[in-house]
């Protein structure tokens, strides 16, 4: 399962051959500015391998979203993740530093959500650094509310935002 095109996006299954993009993306200090440090190139390509097991494992993961006109917007999807323990659906997105406050991350995310929502999933949750206030501003827009903090993460406090995706959850 892959979201479908939205007004101004659309996604694909990341390959191998967007290293360059995913290497320049995960390596911007300015996009990376709320993870303990930018990513190498060999960490971007773990990305895309861990993406890419997670296509094959679940059917889902992140997607490379672009413009209908080809141009690199950055990432976004649907991935496993653990919040204190529990395994919960999380919708994470990383938007090119230039392109940020132009509402590709809510456009991406909100297709992300519809999607876990056709594919009967009871609830998602996007799992913000606290200090994201452009991040947190992005799960707020998709209807998530802050639940809890996750404090079992290994480098930072993280802020828990969810929402219902179902009647009764």
């Amino acid at each position: 399962m892959i979201p479908g095109p939205t007004a101004r996006l659309r996604f694909r299954e990341l390959t191998p051959d967007d290293l360059d993009a995913m290497a320049a993306l995960l390596g911007d200090p300015d996009v990376m500015r709320f993870y303990p440090a930018p990513k190498t190139r060999d960490e971007a390509a773990g990305w895309i391998g861990w993406s890419r097991a997670s296509y094959a494992e679940n059917g889902f993961g992140l997607w490379l979203v672009e413009t209908h006109d080809g141009e690199f917007v950055g990432d976004c999807g649907l991935t496993w993740q653990s919040v204190n323990g529990r395994r919960v659906l999380e919708v994470g997105y990383h938007v090119r530093a230039d392109l940020q406050g132009r509402g590709y991350a809510t456009e991406a995310a909100t297709a992300c959500r519809d999607l876990a929502r056709a594919a009967g999933f009871p609830e998602l949750y996007a799992i913000p650094h606290p200090e994201n206030a452009a991040s947190v501003r992005v799960a707020e827009k998709l209807g998530m509310t802050r639940v809890e903090d996750d404090t079992a993460h290994p480098w930072i406090v993280r802020t828990v935002m969810r929402m219902a995706l179902a009647d009764g959850s």
